[in-house]
């Protein structure tokens, strides 16, 4: 079992890196361990295809530096907020025990995005009944439940419980992001049609996000997540 500080449990690979990727490098330079756990394999896309989408992945969790990336396969496209699928993400997170899970916005204009929200804060809070079991390689799970849950921000604004300051990350979060050579902007990719976020300009309005969120806090750039449990700080001087 590799514990993990920080679990990323989000529904398409490259949510994370385009949600919460300068978050995830801050806390591995300050040395947490994270890791994500992509949902699907976003094999309903319009480009690419579930194989290109995994060895991207993979070259995006090396550049990020996790801990860990692995993906549970849950049909992309129409799962729902079942028991069934309850039961695969509290494996994952009782596999990896995390401290803080990151997952989808509340809604956003991908409808899987909101289903998977719903689906990881109903998994994360069933996680911690023992009498909910879960198996690995045959042995049963311990309970676990993470002391916080936070949501990033997507294509729709939702105003942000928390800004991360990523000023110093920002580029690194973009060769990520470019890492998805079928899903962002690609002169050289063929074959597929283009899509909204294949566009320049999708890059373009996550930069701008970004800048407005840092303009909030009086950086560059910063993200944001929204929690639905109020959080609380030990000094009013942790922040500004």
């Amino acid at each position: 079992m590799t514990k993990l500080d920080i679990l990323v449990l989000s529904v398409h690979p490259d949510d994370a890196e385009l949600g919460c990727a300068g978050t995830i490098l801050k806390h591995i330079e300050a040395g947490k361990r994270v890791g994500i756990v992509d949902l699907t394999q976003g094999e309903l896309g319009t480009r690419g295809s579930a194989e290109i989408r995994a060895l991207e992945a993979a070259e995006a969790g090396r550049i990020l530096g996790l801990s860990v990336r692995e993906n549970i396969g849950i049909p992309d496209g129409f799962f729902q907020n079942t028991r069934e699928y309850q039961l695969k993400v509290i494996e994952a997170i009782r596999k990896y025990q995390p401290e803080i899970i990151i997952t989808n916005a509340y809604h956003d204009r991908h409808p899987d995005h909101g289903r998977a929200s719903d689906l990881v804060e109903a998994s994360a809070f069933l996680s911690g009944l023992r009498k909910v079991e879960t198996f690995e390689n045959g042995e049963l799970q311990d309970a676990w439940r993470a002391s916080l849950v936070l949501h990033f921000i997507q294509d729709n604004y939702i105003q942000p419980d928390i800004l991360v300051d990523i000023t110093q990350h920002w580029d690194k979060k973009i060769e990520s992001i470019y890492a998805y050579g079928s899903q962002f902007y690609n002169p050289d990719w063929e074959g597929d049609p283009q899509t909204y976020i294949s566009s320049p300009e999708f890059i373009q309005i996550i930069e701008s996000r970004a800048r407005e969120f840092g303009k909030s806090i009086g950086v560059k750039y910063a993200e944001g997540f929204t929690s639905k449990k109020i959080l609380g700080v030990d000094s009013l001087f942790d922040l500004r």
